[in-house]
């Protein structure tokens, strides 16, 4: 059932909306674990299209915009932990870009790459940079640590969404 532009916001059937949203919101919880995903980013475009999909009926610009902060919050805090996690190991920026790498190689490793990874991409990066091994070891621990705390908030703030955006459902 289509609308017109006039009738409504929706210009699709309701069914097909739902549809893409629940793989958007399927695809972003499997980027709050594979650093390659936008994960938050994610989650909110399936929300932001599943509000669309009936013309906002349900859920209304005041939720969408409560959730795009949520969103926008839960990504700054990820990158600011990652950060935090290799700075307050006294890390250099060689081993935030390693742990980045690091995150990225791992997902070919599964589970393991994806723990693992930023911490090995991190120790070896600063290990390459400086040729010590206990500074590099620290960094890869605050590359570990600040990725577990990432993680952590990105959960938060995706089950923060999904409650806020039930509650709009439910409350209209």
């Amino acid at each position: 059932m289509l609308r017109s532009a006039a009738s409504g916001l929706s210009l699709m059937d309701p069914a097909i909306g739902y549809a893409f949203a629940a793989v958007f919101v399927l695809v972003g919880l499997a980027g709050m674990v594979l650093p390659a995903l936008p994960g938050v980013p994610l989650v909110f475009a399936g929300l932001l299209l599943a509000a669309w999909s009936d013309g906002f009926a349900h859920v209304g610009g005041f939720t969408v915009l409560l959730l795009a902060a949520l969103a926008l919050f839960g990504v700054l805090a990820d990158l600011m932990a990652s950060a935090f996690g290799t700075r307050i190991a006294g890390a250099s920026g060689w081993a935030f870009a390693g742990a980045g790498v690091g995150a990225v190689v791992g997902l070919f490793f599964g589970i393991p790459g994806l723990l693992l990874g930023p911490f090995l991409g991190a120790l070896l990066a600063e290990w390459l940079a400086f040729r010590n091994f206990g500074r590099a070891a620290k960094a890869g621990g605050g590359a570990a640590i600040g990725l577990l705390i990432g993680a952590a908030i990105k959960v938060a703030v995706v089950f923060t969404m999904f409650g806020v955006f039930a509650l709009a459902w439910w409350i209209d």
